[in-house]
């Protein structure tokens, strides 16, 4: 297995060599840039994020706990109020929402943090400081035999260095 690092000074260049590189069959790549760029997300072909599961989750967790709250405390203290039932839902749903909004909200906060694995860990072992100030890289793993095809690519496409990377 083959890694192999490229170097690039405009944005149009990386996504362009992503797009040749997915056209051709290697899906295994990483990118670096020092900002977002839509050109590159786009030659990325993102998919949905699965927070939104998380998002869903909370969300339906949170009105469960509010309606069941409530109901299970006027059940306990009944308290008959202008000829409602004890059980009455509509008043329900303003605690309803709100526990929906802020459990939503954590398990977003908590989604976010493990899918983007925003707990501590080392860099990659391919990142160079340069790729956070003014230049891109395209890191890609391929087969060894595929690595001059890859390699002359790259260089075809404006990098400015490409390096073999040891592999572990």
């Amino acid at each position: 297995m083959a890694e192999l690092v490229s170097v690039y000074e405009f944005p149009s260049d990386v996504a362009t060599v992503v797009r040749k590189l997915k056209a051709r069959g290697f899906t295994d790549l990483t990118t670096y840039s020092p900002a977002p760029f839509e050109e590159i997300e786009m030659a990325e072909d993102p998919r949905p994020s699965k927070v939104r599961a998380f998002h869903l989750i909370g969300s339906l967790v949170g009105v469960v706990v509010g309606f069941g709250i409530q109901i299970w405390m006027s059940m306990d203290w009944p308290i008959k109020i202008a000829g409602k039932n004890i059980a009455a839902i509509p008043p329900m749903w303003i605690i309803g929402f709100e526990l929906q909004t802020l459990f939503g909200g954590i398990l977003v906060v908590a989604g976010l943090a493990i899918l983007a694995g925003l707990y501590p860990r080392p860099l990659d072992r391919h990142y160079s400081p340069r790729f956070s100030a003014e230049e891109f890289g395209v890191v890609v793993r391929c087969e060894d035999r595929d690595a001059a095809e890859v390699e002359s690519l790259m260089r075809g496409h404006n990098a400015k260095e490409v390096k073999r990377a040891e592999v572990h």
